[in-house]
């Protein structure tokens, strides 16, 4: 594949991918409000929302680790891509909340396609010391994106555009983009791991020559049974260990205040710019905007901290980033007065909170995982912790409905959003808050394991066995 600027045009497509992905899924949250207000929705209904997407999610991940053992990873993008694309126009002209709810539920089926295919191409791409930089850059240019989905479908939302309500033009615009780069992806993206394995020739004709040796004595039926069991047993194996264990559990209960977020919009909008899409959009923006940045900065953080302290920099780097969660979340949601006069300080808090919070993932769950499971295998394996994490985590966002109207009195139907914004959104907040800071503070505790741990499934992961495999 050719070079644009000294850039392969593959990596610009497959970034491109990430930014569409990461700006489809803010989608439901940047609109929530006029969704709600649509279909005369509660707001447990929203958060059912996100609860089916990321169940859906969890639970079709582990095909992608399946497709990539038939099919190169650009082709499972796209079929990942064709139905985020097919869900999205379908919410968008949606008439009944159902139809919304199944719109969802495909678009949770696409991007659990999706995601681990990206992950693991990056992941192929670095090094042990530097996969850090690698993930954060990949968090950077995917968090434009969100910042894309977020502020442009809010500013839309306050608009009708030739009489279509503009959250639904929102949709329709989204489609269409992702249609467009799910294409130029099939045609024009090679697959980084053929491209590796193209150098290695030796290796391949004996791999051809052995391809070639079992068809005559097998059926292609037999052969894929094997390709799968070799897999599965592969899974088994990594499955065991601990870090990959501490790993999932520490994701499932850190994931929960993400799920939490999406009621932010709502938020907002209650305190008193609930007309202002402008400025609610501005500080979504730049919330977005301290996520893209600390992807960045966790990863180049990480890597130095590794290099120093090989077997425990990472994780250090971990529980400084879910425990200013923790103390943002009370600043955000319990320290600064609810108003309008407290516009700024919120740009600035939310600013240093993205800044802080986001270096769980790119700096150390993925690079970690990455060192500790074989490079063929790390599709699989990233598919199989986003489907135990997203899942099992999925809870968050209903329950911050819950607790916000049965426990704290958000009243959906029978509160004057005008008059009462006020006394809705702190209920709102309370809910949010209390899916955020104890989470995260137990999140922060469920890493101190992998002190004991991850050097001891390294060193297993890095048995000669193991490194006949890496072509990184």
């Amino acid at each position: 594949m050719g070079k644009l600027y000294g850039i392969s045009i593959s990596l610009i497509l497959v970034n491109l991918a990430t930014m569409m992905q990461r700006a489809d899924e803010k989608l439901i949250p940047s609109v929530a409000k006029e969704v709600k207000e649509t279909f005369n929705a509660t707001l447990s209904d929203i958060g059912y929302l996100t609860f089916i997407r990321n169940i859906v999610q969890g639970l079709a991940s582990p095909l992608a680790g399946l497709f990539v053992i038939s099919y190169d990873r650009p082709t499972v993008f796209a079929i990942g891509s064709f139905c985020w694309v097919l869900s999205t126009f379908a919410a968008g002209a949606s008439h009944y909340f159902i139809q919304v709810t199944l719109g969802v539920a495909l678009n949770g089926f696409g991007h659990a396609i999706v995601y681990p295919v990206l992950q693991s191409i990056i992941a192929d791409s670095f090094s042990d010391s530097s996969r850090g930089f690698g993930f954060g850059l990949w968090g950077l240019i995917g968090t434009v994106g969100g910042i894309g989905g977020t502020v442009v479908p809010t500013i839309m939302a306050g608009h009708d555009f030739l009489g279509t309500p503009g959250w639904r033009c929102a949709f329709i615009l989204m489609a269409t983009m992702s249609a467009i780069i799910g294409v130029l992806v099939f045609f024009f993206v090679t697959d980084p791991r053929t491209k590796k394995s193209s150098s290695f020739i030796s290796h391949a004709h004996e791999r051809d020559e052995l391809m070639v040796h079992k068809a005559k004595n097998y059926d292609a039926s037999t052969i894929m049974s094997s390709v799968w069991m070799e897999s599965w047993v592969a899974i088994k194996d990594v499955t065991k260990l601990r870090t990959f264990q501490v790993i999932v559990v520490q994701g499932i209960v850190g994931s929960v205040p993400w799920t939490a977020m999406i009621f932010f919009t709502m938020w907002f909008e209650l305190i008193g710019m609930r007309f202002d899409h402008n400025k609610t959009a501005a500080l979504n923006g730049v919330f977005t905007t301290g996520h893209a940045i600390g992807y960045l900065v966790g990863g180049i953080v990480a890597d130095k901290m590794s290099r120093i302290f090989p077997n425990s920099g990472r994780i250090m780097c971990a529980q400084f980033s879910v425990f200013m969660g923790a103390i943002f979340s009370i600043i955000l949601l319990r320290m600064i007065p609810q108003s309008i006069d407290s516009y700024y300080i919120f740009l600035v808090t939310l600013f240093l909170m993205g800044l802080t919070i986001t270096w769980c993932g790119p700096a150390i769950n993925f690079p970690i995982l990455a060192e500790i499971v074989p490079p063929k295998h790390r599709t699989m394996i990233y598919a199989f912790d986003r489907a135990l994490e997203g899942s099992l985590s999925s809870f968050g966002a209903p329950l911050v409905g819950i607790l916000s109207e049965k426990m704290f009195g958000f009243d959906s139907n029978g509160t004057d959003f005008i008059k009462d914004s006020g006394r809705a959104a702190e209920a709102l907040s309370k809910g949010i808050f209390s899916m955020m800071a104890v989470p995260f503070g137990l999140c922060c505790l469920c890493y101190t394991p992998l002190y004991f741990l991850f050097q001891k499934d390294r060193k297993i992961a890095r048995t000669p066995s193991s490194r006949e495999i890496e072509m990184i």
